[in-house]
């Protein structure tokens, strides 16, 4: 267990999560502050927060990613910065090796956490995600999110980092209609970052950047090896780019 002076707040960004608040609210316990900044859901997710004790529940209109992120990394007050999102899940493993590398004298500023897929119940261990690893904890005053990054977000890092050894868990996709909707939102943010660059769409971007998402992830990368719920995985990661584009194609039109 990590000492009693070394303090974790974890934070989650939400928007209508009622199937993942239960388990992951449980699955973060240890913690020794909760914040949750919901976007306004429609679906509960936000009375169920409000029945919890130990939660600490913020509502915030959604801008992006990022600065969504950095608004709850303001709200933390503990040493320690765990993110979490609502799919996820920390293994006893992982809640033990972070524990261990806080405690110790290590210099690091940062961990990164490497993720298993699941679609439902079933692990992806193809299809573009077998190499995932994504940063999921920071030392306070060590973090901020590039603002403009505003989908992928990615933090930027005053000092070094790390590879955890163990394995969060990664439940993203409900059915191939639930990952359709999330590539199509993650695609209109894409786009808009892309059309503050000056970005414009053309045959190329349309046509074979789609091609070459799916090729890449459903044959080098073995999408195949998944079965059904692989060729879903790729085939709408596929059209996540095409969205994007068509989007893109909408904002500057």
């Amino acid at each position: 267990m990590k000492e009693d002076s070394i303090k974790i707040s974890t934070l989650l960004i939400t928007y209508n999560e009622i199937n993942h608040i239960d388990e992951v609210i449980e699955n973060i316990t240890f913690s020794d502050e909760i914040i949750v900044v919901d976007s306004f859901s429609t679906d509960g997710t936000y009375e169920k927060l409000k029945s919890y004790n130990n939660v600490t529940t913020i509502q915030r209109a959604f801008k992006n990613f990022a600065d969504q992120r950095n608004f709850a990394i303001n709200q933390a007050t503990n040493d320690w910065i765990l993110f979490i999102d609502a799919d996820e899940r920390l293994t006893n493993s992982l809640k033990k090796e972070i524990f261990n590398e806080i405690s110790s004298d290590s210099k690091k500023v940062a961990y990164m956490f490497k993720r298993l897929y699941f679609f439902k119940k079933k692990r992806i261990r193809f299809s573009g995600f077998q190499t995932d690893t994504t940063y999921r904890l920071f030392k306070k005053g060590h973090v901020k999110y590039d603002e403009n990054k505003i989908v992928h977000e990615m933090p930027i890092i005053d000092g070094k980092s790390k590879i955890l050894k163990s394995n969060m868990l990664h439940y993203c996709f409900n059915n191939a209609a639930h990952y359709k909707s999330k590539m199509e939102h993650y695609a209109n943010l894409k786009a808009l970052e892309l059309s503050k660059k000056g970005k414009k769409p053309n045959i190329f971007h349309f046509y074979f950047r789609p091609f070459y998402k799916f090729f890449i992830n459903y044959v080098v990368r073995l999408g195949f090896l998944d079965g059904k719920e692989g060729f879903y995985i790729c085939y709408l990661s596929a059209y996540g780019v095409y969205y994007r584009y068509k989007a893109l194609d909408k904002l500057i039109s």
